[in-house]
C-alpha cells in the first residue's frame, strides 16, 4: 500500500452499514457491507460500525495509523459540530448518541459526523457530477426528498446544521400530509412515496388502469416503480401521476434556483432512473419559473456515484475536515 492519504467512509443507514477505505482520488480500495440490525439498539449498531471499519482495515492490511480520518454519514437529524446523532426516525432508540466520540475512541482515528444527505452532496461535489463546481445544490429523489448545499466549495449547514431540508419546502399549503407533520411538502407531492400513494388511490377508486393489472388488484403492491412501469407502457393515468409529481419537483427546483442562483443542480436517487420523465418537467419548470439570468446559468444533471454516494460522501467529509479536499 502506498503512502497516499487514506480515509474511511462509513455510510450508516436504517438497514445497512457500508464502509469503504477510500483514497484521495475517490477509489474504494476495500469495502465491507453488513446489516445495521437497528432493532438491537444504538450500542449494538455502533459496535457494528466499529467492527465494519476494523474489517476494512484488516482486509487492506492497513493499520489505523495510516488512516488520515474517518467520515460517517448518518440519517438525520445530527449535530455535526458536537458529533451527536439526535433522533433519526429509522434508528429506534437513538437520542443524542455521541457517535463521533465513540468511534474516534475505539479506532484511535480523527472522526467526523455529517447528515447523510449533506455527505452525499459533498461526495458528488468532490468525486461525482459536481466536480469543479463551487455553487451546487444536490437533491436526492427517492422514497423521500433530501438535499445538500455546497457554497464556495464547502458544505453549508446553516446556523444549527439543519440547512438543505429541500424536501420540506411547502409546495401546496393544503396538500397531502407529510411525514414531518406539515402538509404539502415537496416530499409529500414529488417523492416515490407520493407517486405510490396516487397509484393506490386509483385502485381504491376503481379507476381502470394498467397499474391495477400490474399490482394484481392489490393496492398494497403499488410502488413508484410499478407506476413508472405502467407509464412506460403507455398507461395514461400512470403517465399523469408521474408528470404531476415531477412538475411539482420542478417547482421546488425553480424555487431553489431563484433563491440561491446555483451553477449546478445534481439530482440523484432512485427516481432518476425515469430519465427524461423526471428531468424534462424539472428543466421546463426552471425555464418557465425562474429569472432568465439564473436559468441560463444553471445546469441540471443526474448524479454519477449511484450506490457508492454514501460511502464516498462520508469519505469526502473526512477529507474536507482533514483539509485535504
Amino acid at each position: 500500500m502506498s503512502s497516499e492519504p487514506l480515509f474511511l467512509g462509513i455510510d450508516l443507514g436504517g438497514t445497512k452499514i457500508f464502509t469503504g477505505l477510500v483514497n484521495s482520488s475517490g477509489e474504494v480500495v476495500t469495502q465491507d457491507y453488513r446489516k445495521t440490525k437497528a432493532k438491537r439498539g444504538p450500542e449494538a449498531v455502533v459496535q457494528g460500525l466499529i467492527a465494519s471499519a476494523g474489517q476494512v482495515m484488516q482486509d487492506a492490511g492497513v493499520p489505523a495509523e495510516q488512516i488520515r480520518a474517518v467520515g460517517v454519514g448518518s440519517p438525520g437529524p445530527v449535530d455535526a459540530a458536537e458529533g451527536l446523532v439526535v433522533a433519526p426516525p429509522n434508528l429506534p432508540g437513538w437520542d443524542r448518541v455521541p457517535l463521533r466520540q465513540t468511534i474516534e475512541e475505539a479506532l484511535g482515528i480523527p472522526t467526523h459526523l455529517e447528515n447523510d444527505a449533506n455527505a452525499a452532496a459533498l461526495g458528488e461535489n468532490v468525486f461525482g457530477a459536481g466536480r469543479g463546481s463551487k455553487e451546487m445544490i444536490y437533491m436526492t429523489v427517492s422514497t423521500g426528498v433530501g438535499g445538500g448545499f455546497i457554497f464556495g466549495g464547502k458544505l453549508y449547514g446553516g446556523a444549527s446544521g439543519a440547512a438543505a431540508e429541500v424536501g420540506h419546502m411547502t409546495i401546496l399549503p393544503r396538500g397531502p400530509h407529510c411525514g414531518c407533520g406539515n402538509r404539502g411538502c415537496l416530499e409529500a407531492v414529488a417523492s416515490g412515496t407520493a407517486i405510490a400513494r396516487e397509484g393506490r388511490e386509483l385502485l381504491l377508486r376503481n379507476v381502470p388502469t394498467l397499474i391495477a393489472e400490474l399490482a394484481g388488484g392489490d393496492p398494497d403492491l403499488v410502488s413508484a416503480k410499478l407506476v413508472a412501469q405502467a407509464a412506460q407502457q403507455g398507461d395514461a393515468e400512470a403517465e399523469e401521476i408521474i408528470y404531476e409529481a415531477m412538475s411539482y419537483l420542478g417547482v421546488g427546483v425553480a424555487n431553489l434556483v431563484n433563491l440561491l442562483n446555483p451553477e449546478l443542480i445534481v439530482i440523484g436517487g432512485g427516481l432518476t432512473n425515469m430519465g427524461d420523465a423526471l428531468f424534462g418537467p424539472v428543466r421546463r419548470a426552471v425555464d418557465r419559473r425562474t429569472f432568465p439570468i439564473a436559468a441560463q446559468r444553471v445546469r441540471i444533471v443526474p448524479a454519477e456515484l449511484g450506490d457508492r454516494v454514501g460511502v464516498l460522501g462520508a469519505a469526502a467529509v473526512a477529507m474536507q475536515r482533514a483539509r485535504v479536499a
